[in-house]
């Protein structure tokens, strides 16, 4: 028996029996089975959680995010593939194909290329509004990359316009015109064939290349070809008169004329007329009877009556109509804004209320909102309800939207600038220019302004930039009338001394200011008889201001002509006058309850500190008595405070400066006038009698007083009456054009290829008194061609061969002996020999070189007139002269070189003119002794009737024949004074013009075209043509941008772009002009700081505190106690703007680098680092002088700076600045700087 060898297998696991386990319901229980009781396997089952995560997650990188994968435990490396970047899609095809059909049989005739519209429309390469909305996230603010849309009046060319070209295309040279390299590109392509001669470089010659190739088609293709040119009806007609014809320009502007140059029949386009009035002013006369009939279901109803010219508003807003309204101050104009916002919602459209200071916006926010409900507020730091039908804004704010692209604006029916005549602001009157020539055509024009005397000029500009008309509506008077008085009290016994001197209707009382002389005149002999000395003449010290208000205030509390506000133009003699007063009390208890609960309310949002600091205290202690303080020094939150409770009549009188009539709708009883000098920022002056309009507005509460009072106080001597008459009665001052070229201006615009920067100079308001009439110059320079062009050559032959020369050494000779004497009038010593009794040679209309002797020289300086004695012919009875012949204006050398003095051919007469130095020609060397009284009162007497036939005095007979001898002695002029021996002009202009003039004078005398018998005929041939040639370049130079005043600028500051980088030598804006174009303001500075790393190895507060000195507009020293590193920032600072000012002499602007770099202000460096650091407003008192007020708008100001460089930093793609400048935007947005308005709550 075999033993057999036993095997040890290992022990099965648990996977290896053939068991399989089954859980049984939820309840955790599971059983064995054995394969055979289960014939279709387990039931399927989910798979396990953590593997189906590995699996999608981890094991398949095409599910992770492009970005973002610091968080993701397992990564793995992306497979490169460069050539998926070429992968672009194709470009829409421009065009298409379309059939020509018989219009009887429809058999395809042939096929013609038609353009497409609207293909491939985007914000960053279109200005259409057909394009697509951008982005939800910039549908507000738009984008800097973003283009505007097309301004109104110079519309984008349609498909139309563009196809009508045809043969007004220029003329294409292949010889010449065609490039080979394209613009910005350094290389180019040579498509020249090797065995033909090579042309000039950068250009292409096409015509060797087009010699083989048969272009025409037989004569039976050609009349296809004009078959389907003529229309369906197969009427064979040439391109030349089948198409309207469009002319290639420069501009826009030209463009949109489509008025064609070629002889046509101009039966089809009517030429427009020359007058075209835009502005048309609307009368308010007589009442509109039928309102109601017009407007059954009006848009907004208010509960009283509207005013004519409100219901004349109401009626061209239904027409959709612009209007400007120019209406006294508080005669209602709100109404015209209010029912345009109500008229946009019921169309379900947009409107935008602009205004020129953000405290406006506020308060207009409040108003509308608490009438209309949905309106918005967007501001520099505060952005409420921007989806709004009604968003308010400031003036800069619309024109960044403009610039950007905002799609606010396709949805916008109205625009509404409130006080427009700010427009004449030096520094910020560009934007409004700029927003009225970017608006879109689709968008109607509401202005609301106080009255200006040029309201219909404005308008016409206005109206001829938009091409649409514009309402003038105006009010003839103030719904409640002032009366103006004098005060010279300043004392209770002489608190009555108040003199009226301007009463409602407009009458000025000459009695009550010889009153209020005599007043102030009887007090000072007083005062002098008393102590000895006389009364100061200028205005004193506190102490006698605050007698003179206790005593006014007592009159105006007596007589119920409170509440009072009292304009001072200082904002420190505000505090001092207001403090002055701490004896004064002019509220009861139950309105001292209610100011104390009020101000609780309003300062219980700000944190302890700041509610304890001394303003607040101060102000609320002023406030309880009924006092109030209203300047820029004040904090914000006063500010608003003063304003609610003034409007609540709780604050009987309030120190204000200029800036709360600037349209703040709060009227008072009274208005005073501390004084009528102001400090305008380089000297002291007298109110204008705009500025004086404007505040004494602020008096008369419509449907309260019968009248509103004004008076001016009399501190030292009463001003003088013709001062106080200009100021009262003056023509407010006009609209005027504070256009100016700016950086960011330029850079948005060259951004935009379709966009100009010399149309948006043609369209500004100062160059519309040059451009309004450019139709009528159009028209002249067609009549003029086609004169020329019917004129006959003149003949240059033979001896006339010179004659074109010599024509020119006429014309040259007396335009260099016109500057010539043009230097001597301007010059002293030339004036002071314009003496009585100076032979001078006159030449004008009247007379042609006369001469006459000087009787009489004015004393005015300014505009010099010559009383002069001058020969001429004796006019016959029967009436004047005969014309003489035309022969005889041929000029000979002899009339040309001297001056060919006038000889009566009759009887010897004299006369009398009063001469400007333009129509004295020279200045002899001879003196007559005459008695000038005396021949001018003889003169005069003769000029009457019943003494015209007396016969003249001896003196004037004696002078005349002496002139008389002097010209027969010297036919061609007595010797002239030289203008640089005896004259003493030692000018390069004057020395080189007398060489210049010597030199033609012997060319001319050598002239051989003189001696041809065809001379004169020939002479006046060419001097026709040339005269109409000059006419003609005349017009053309002013419908050219040539004639543009700020060209020159314009070239300036863009060389400085080209230099710094901004734009390359196309034109074309670079990397740095975008992010230029991103800053609201020192644009070029502050992209300097970005490109040269100055600001980003600095921590948030130390940026913060450097950019301080960019916004600040109080000068002062940062002091001592500032860290190095901010010490090394401003100087780092400094020498940019250093080099940036540099940049800009070089190339020719006027601004020294002294002035550009003295616009920075680093006095506030270390009060806004503490600040940024979290130091608290309370202690910041101490560190600089400036007044709270200032330092808040600094601040804030600041922060709007640091959001738009944090947008420019992510722009260039640097997130490590942009998060710095978030988190010094963040450090500075706290506490009582950055308070919520109260007109939001």
């Amino acid at each position: 028996m075999l033993e057999t060898e036993r095997l040890v297998l290992p022990p099965r696991g648990p996977l290896d029996l053939p068991l399989c386990a089954l859980e049984l319901g939820c309840t955790g229980h599971w059983e064995l089975l054995s394969p055979p009781q289960l014939s279709h396997g387990l039931p399927p089952c989910a798979p396990e959680l953590q593997g189906e995560t590995e699996q999608l997650f981890l094991s398949s990188p095409e599910w992770l995010p492009l970005h973002g994968v610091e968080r993701v435990a397992w990564k793995w490396q992306r497979k490169t593939d460069p050539w998926s970047l070429l992968g672009l899609p194709g470009a829409p095809v421009p065009s298409d194909l379309q059939a020509q059909r018989h219009p009887t049989t429809g058999r395809v005739l042939g096929y013609r290329e038609v353009l497409l519209e609207n293909t491939n429309l985007s914000a960053t390469t279109s200005l259409s509004l057909r394009r697509p909305p951008g982005p939800p996230s910039q549908a507000l603010w738009g984008n800097p990359t973003h283009y505007p849309f097309w301004p109104g009046g110079m519309d984008e060319p349609t498909i139309a316009d563009l196809s009508t070209c045809g043969d007004s295309e220029e003329e294409i040279d292949f010889e010449k015109d065609l490039l080979t390299i394209p613009p910005g590109f350094k290389k180019g392509i040579d498509f020249t064939p090797k065995n033909h001669s090579t042309p000039a470089s950068g250009l292409l010659s096409l015509s060797h290349l087009l010699e083989p190739l048969e272009l025409g088609g037989g004569e039976e293709e050609e009349e296809e070809t004009a078959g389907r040119l003529g229309g369906p009806g197969g009427d064979s007609v040439t391109t030349a008169t089948s198409e309207p014809l469009l002319v290639r320009a420069s501009s826009l502007e030209d463009l949109v004329l489509k008025e064609a140059s070629t002889p046509m029949p101009p039966p089809e386009l009517p030429k427009p007329p020359l007058l075209e009035q835009w502005a048309i002013p609307v009368d308010i006369t007589s009442p509109v009877g039928d309102f109601y009939r017009l407007i059954p279901q009006p848009a907004f109803q208010w509960p009283f009556e509207p005013d004519v010219f409100q219901k004349q508003a109401i009626l061209h807003l239904e027409r959709h109509d612009s209007v400007f309204v120019a209406a006294h101050t508080s005669a209602g104009k709100t109404v015209v804004a209010e029912y345009a916002i109500a008229l946009a919602q019921k169309h379900m459209t947009r409107t935008i209320y602009t205004s020129p200071i953000k405290a406006l916006s506020n308060q207009k926010f409040r108003d509308f909102r608490n009438t209309f409900g949905d309106v918005g507020l967007l501001t520099g730091d505060v952005q409420l309800h921007p989806e709004a039908s009604c968003l308010i804004m400031t003036t800069e704010i619309l024109r960044s939207m403009l610039y950007s692209g905002s799609d606010v604006i396709r949805d916008l029916e109205w625009v509404i600038f409130d006080e427009v005549h700010y427009i004449n602001d030096a520094e910020r009157g560009v934007v409004w220019e700029e927003v009225l020539i970017m608006l879109p055509d689709h968008v109607s024009i509401i202005l609301l302004s106080a009255t200006v005397p040029n309201a219909l000029e404005f308008a016409d500009w206005i109206g001829r930039l938009k091409r649409r008309h514009l309402y003038v509506i105006s009010t003839a008077a103030r719904p409640v009338p002032l009366e103006h008085f004098l005060f010279t009290g300043n004392s209770p016994k002489t608190q009555g001394e108040l003199f009226l001197l301007l009463d409602s209707r407009g009458i000025f009382h000459t009695k009550g200011y010889y009153a209020a002389v005599e007043a102030k005149k009887e007090r000072t002999s007083k005062h002098a008889q008393t102590f000895g000395a006389k009364q100061p003449m200028h205005q004193g010290g506190p102490g006698q201001d605050r007698g003179i208000y206790l005593s006014l205030l007592a009159s105006l509390r007596s007589r119920a002509q409170l509440p009072v506000v009292v304009f001072t133009f200082s904002r420190g003699r505000c505090d001092e006058q207001a403090s002055g007063l701490s004896s004064l009390d002019l509220t009861t208890s139950s309105e001292k309850s209610e100011i104390h609960l009020f101000l609780q309310r309003c300062l219980a949002r700000l944190r302890g500190s700041d509610r304890q600091l001394p303003q607040v205290l101060h102000m609320s202690e002023l406030l309880r008595r009924g006092l109030g303080v209203h300047h820029s020094g004040i904090l914000p939150i006063l500010k608003e405070i003063v304003e609610m409770l003034f409007s609540r009549g709780l604050v009987k009188v309030l120190f204000a400066t200029e800036t709360f009539a600037m349209g703040v709708n709060m009227p008072a009883r009274t208005v005073v006038f501390d004084s009528m000098r102001k400090h305008d920022g380089a000297t002291f002056r007298d109110l204008l009698p705009g500025e004086y309009v404007q505040m004494a507005g602020r008096a008369g509460r419509r449907g309260l007083d019968p009248t509103g009072t004004v008076i001016l106080l009399c501190k030292g001597r009463v001003p003088e009456m013709a001062d106080l008459h200009r100021m009262m009665l003056g023509k407010p001052s006009q609209l005027q054009s504070q256009f100016r070229l700016t950086y960011t201006m330029i850079l948005n615009l060259l951004r935009v290829d379709a966009l100009r920067v010399e149309d948006m100079m043609k369209r500004s308001f100062s160059e519309f008194p040059s451009r309004k009439d450019s139709k009528a110059h159009e028209q002249t320079l067609a009549e003029l061609t086609k004169r020329l062009g019917n004129l006959e050559e003149p003949d240059t032959s033979g001896q006339l061969v010179d004659l074109p020369e010599y024509y020119s050494w006429g014309e040259e000779l007396t335009e260099t002996r016109g500057l010539i004497q043009r230097r001597i009038m301007e010059s002293v010593n030339g004036l002071k020999s314009l003496s009585v009794g100076r032979v001078v040679v006159v030449k004008n209309q009247e007379h042609k070189n006369a001469l006459g002797v000087i009787l009489q020289v004015s004393s005015d300086t300014t505009n010099r007139v010559f009383t002069t004695l001058i020969l001429c012919e004796k006019q016959p009875l029967e009436g004047p002269l005969p014309a003489s012949s035309s022969s005889h204006d041929v000029p000979y050398p002899e009339d040309l070189v001297g001056h060919k003095l006038f000889l009566p051919e009759g009887p010897c007469d004299h006369t009398v003119a009063k001469l400007q130095p333009g129509d004295i020609t020279a200045i002899t060397t001879k003196m007559l002794r005459v008695n000038g009284e005396r021949i001018l009162e003889d003169f005069s007497k003769r000029q009457q009737p019943r003494f015209k036939k007396d016969p003249p005095s001896p003196a004037v007979t004696s002078a005349v024949q002496e002139m008389l001898r002097l010209a027969q002695a010297h036919p061609a002029g007595p010797p002239a004074l030289d203008p640089v021996n005896d004259l003493q002009l030692k000018e390069v202009s004057v020395v080189e013009g007398g060489l210049r003039a010597r030199k033609l004078e012997e060319l001319i005398r050598g002239a051989q075209c003189v001696h041809s018998p065809r001379f004169p005929a020939q002479y006046l041939r060419l001097r026709e043509r040339a005269q109409i040639q000059k006419e003609m370049d005349r017009l053309r130079f002013l419908l050219s941008d040539q004639s543009l005043l700020l060209l020159p600028e314009y070239h300036q500051r863009v060389e400085v772009l080209r230099t710094l980088g901004y734009v390359d030598g196309a034109g074309t804006v670079k990397l740095a002009g975008r992010v230029a174009c991103a800053m609201s303001s020192h644009e070029l500075l502050l992209t300097e700081l970005m490109f040269d790393n100055a600001l980003s190895a600095l921590r948030p507060e130390e940026i913060a505190a450097l950019l301080s000195g960019l916004v600040c507009q109080s000068s002062g020293d940062p002091g001592d106690q500032l860290p190095s590193t901010l010490k090394q920032g401003i100087e780092r600072v400094k020498d940019v703007a250093r080099r940036i000012g540099e940049v800009q002499v070089s190339c020719g602007l006027n601004q020294t680098v002294e002035e550009f770099v003295g616009e920075l202000n680093f006095g506030l460096v270390e009060v806004v680092y503490e600040w940024a650091r979290g130091m608290p407003f309370s202690e910041l008192a101490g560190l600089s002088g400036t007044p709270e007020g200032l330092v808040v708008r600094c601040i804030q100001r600041l922060a709007e700076m640091c959001r738009s460089l944090r947008g420019a930093a992510r722009l260039v793609g640097e997130p490590v600045l942009g998060a710095k400048m978030e988190a010094a935007a963040t450090m500075l947005r706290r506490d009582i700087v950055f308070a919520a308005s109260l007109y939001t709550q």
